[in-house]
């Protein structure tokens, strides 16, 4: 990995949603979680690494009492394609009794959303919601939709706001889409 190869994959790339998009739907967003779980005391868990732009954009937005904690779940490590899933840090056990709200950066297949899910659900929480940034448009169902969502993203390798193109360019402000892929 070095400098050039990451420009030459900017270079490959077009922008899909600007910054100004971007902060719109977190807007949008952080009144939907607002009024569906802020008088809830949730635990919000962001899922690392990817969420880490998103989740630092959504929790200064979220005015109410809650608890954040975050998980670590990977299928992709860098490539552009999911692999088998690996837990680097799982939930831990304070998702007993509480409502969980885990925050993504992107629902693509849905697999590892609903992986999380079952794991926490089965740790004993009385609620699972996701909020995703963005969710890809795919013709294959998927088995589960998020709770919240930013916006629709095209079938397409999307990257920015903390999604990356082959470990690059997780701190774009806006979305952009490999134009070869």
């Amino acid at each position: 990995m070095n400098r050039e190869e990451a420009l030459d994959i900017f270079k490959k790339s077009e922008e899909i949603v600007s910054a100004e998009a971007v902060t719109a739907a977190i807007d949008r967003m952080a009144e939907a979680i607002r009024a569906e779980v802020g008088e809830t005391f949730p635990l919000l868990l962001s899922v690392m690494g990817g969420a880490a732009v998103f989740t630092g954009m959504l929790l200064p937005k979220l005015d109410f009492a809650l608890e954040f904690d975050y998980i670590h779940l990977t299928r992709y490590r860098n490539a552009t394609a999911g692999g088998e899933m690996q837990w680097r840090v799982a939930p831990a056990e304070s998702v007993k009794d509480r409502v969980v709200l885990v925050l993504d950066d992107i629902l693509d297949e849905g697999e590892t959303m609903a992986t999380i899910r079952d794991r926490i659900m089965a740790m004993g929480a009385t609620r699972f919601m996701s909020a995703v940034l963005c969710e890809k448009r795919l013709t294959q169902s998927k088995p589960l939709k998020p709770d919240f969502c930013g916006f629709e993203v095209p079938d397409r390798y999307v990257f920015g706001c903390g999604m990356d193109a082959r470990g690059y360019w997780r701190n774009l402000p806006a979305i952009r889409a490999l134009l070869d892929a």
